[in-house]
């Protein structure tokens, strides 16, 4: 980062301030500058059922901050860690129900991989960038030949340490052992202690101690260990791969508001208590929730949109819509406040893509240039996106499109994107073709997916005058 640099601002829900970001690799003399990162984590998607249009704002909000720290620091200084969670109970109950013929752990494969798969591709049309690292859950739970973190050992150092017991066939946090705990939500153990039914779980401690470690059936997937074959609790996840890529304490821990309490609380919990830390994260950011019609999102009211039923299907208003507009859309509201989701939103977001386009266009092939000072700094000021957007509008309409061009593409949207990639798909779209002719269907299957993740969808058809295979693309903004 340079002298030169805006000063970036965060708020912090741990502090409820907003403050001026400085990485820990940058407060002491004792990191090298050539070793100096900075780290962020964000939970991501448990893979039993296609993302929601919910799912998606973080996932924007957070590249957004992704992109921004990589201007700022440069791209090879940033870590982002965005994990993938494979195992869990509601994966188990769509994989007996959407394969009850196959071997549960079959059916579970079957599951993980159809979803995460076409996680990816949702957020790519997104305009996403991948995530620096991809943990998956199942690759933590065991002790590693790498030596990295791994569930099961940081569940024994929490018996070890006195903060987890064994009891009634599961290993649990003892809340009550640590002081801190309720910091990042504010909320009083005491107060949790009051309003719990207690006879429910009589096992427990605290009624507000939780399940690090539980035991499989015998078709369940799971694990052997010190407390017999089992499987992790969610929150352990977490923990054990921000810490495998991260550090025990790193800069920013993201995710959705409704990851507050429990999620992310029992996260500080488990990660301060088996490391010695004061902290897990040093900034901790979430982004609000999102309506769909003024309505809370969910499937009994008829409400519950896919980012695949915006992007594939006509469920949305009666139309698909391009990827590039969901983006703009989430970007105009703060990432703090709530969010409603509708099809007249999305069509100011067209009208505003279209306009950008026609204006860069008018233009010719401007130079390359930085993002614009004025906008970087609202951007800087806790991604204060509305104030960046319109400040990308005046640019335009001040003549200069090569600073509105780069401020929009630190953004992750570039109105122009379709011509500046047309002749490495037309390349591409031909290779593939090729692979087709000589009946290398995996290789070319594999050619399509690669163009899908990077948001670029193609479609077959026949050649009206030739009748040949032809392939026509399109860009999901």
């Amino acid at each position: 980062m340079t002298d030169d640099a805006p000063r970036l601002f965060l708020t912090n829900t741990l502090t409820r301030r907003k403050d001026a970001f400085r990485p820990l690799d940058w407060r002491g003399a004792d990191v090298a500058e050539a070793d100096r990162r900075v780290r962020m984590y964000v939970c991501g998607p448990t893979v039993y059922d296609f993302a929601h249009i919910g799912n998606a704002r973080p996932v924007i909000v957070f590249d957004v901050l992704f992109r921004l720290l990589r201007h700022l620091f440069g791209a090879g200084r940033v870590v982002y860690a965005r994990n993938i969670t494979d195992v869990d109970d509601k994966i188990n109950a769509r994989a007996a129900r959407d394969f009850p013929e196959l071997p549960l752990n079959e059916a579970i494969a079957r599951v993980t991989e159809k979803t995460a798969a076409r996680f990816h591709q949702d957020v790519a049309a997104l305009g996403c960038l991948p995530p620096t690292v991809e943990p998956r859950a199942t690759a933590f739970v065991a002790p590693r030949a790498d030596g990295l973190p791994d569930m099961i050992s940081m569940i024994g150092t929490l018996i070890a340490k006195g903060h987890a017991y064994v009891a009634g066939g599961e290993v649990l946090f003892d809340v009550g052992s640590m002081p801190a705990y309720g910091a990042l939500s504010h909320r009083r153990l005491e107060d949790q202690q009051a309003g719990a039914r207690v006879a429910v779980e009589a096992h427990k401690r605290n009624p507000a101690d939780f399940v690090l470690w539980k035991l499989s059936g015998e078709h369940e997937p799971g694990w052997d260990s010190p407390w017999g074959r089992g499987r992790p609790g969610w929150h352990i996840e977490c923990s054990v791969m921000s810490a495998a890529y991260l550090g025990q304490t790193f800069d920013i821990h993201g995710g959705g508001l409704d990851l507050i309490f429990p999620h992310h609380e029992n996260e500080i919990a488990q990660s301060c208590c088996a490391h010695g830390t004061e902290r897990m994260a040093e900034v901790w950011m979430h982004n609000g929730f999102v309506q769909v019609d003024g309505r809370k999102m969910s499937k009994s009211e008829g409400n519950f949109v896919t980012i695949a039923d915006v992007l594939d299907t006509d469920r949305v208003g009666g139309r698909r819509w391009p990827g590039e507009a969901v983006r703009l859309l989430m970007l105009k509201t703060h990432y703090r406040e709530p969010i409603d989701f509708t099809a007249t939103r999305l069509d100011e977001a067209v009208r505003e893509l279209d306009k950008w386009e026609r204006q860069a266009r008018a233009a010719g092939e401007p130079a390359s240039a930085e993002p614009d000072p004025v906008f970087l700094e609202a951007v800087c000021d806790d991604l204060a996106l509305a104030a960046a957007v319109a400040r990308v509008h005046a640019l335009f309409d001040e003549g200069r499109p090569a600073e509105a061009l780069a401020s929009l593409r630190l953004l992750g949207i570039d109105p122009v994107r379709e011509q500046a990639v047309g002749a490495d798909v037309a390349e591409r779209i031909a290779r593939r073709l090729e692979l087709l002719k000589a009946r290398d269907f995996a290789a070319a299957d594999a050619l399509r997916d690669a163009l899908a993740a990077e948001g670029i969808m193609l479609k077959d058809g026949k050649d009206p005058a030739t009748g040949e295979r032809m392939t026509t693309w399109e860009i999901r903004r």
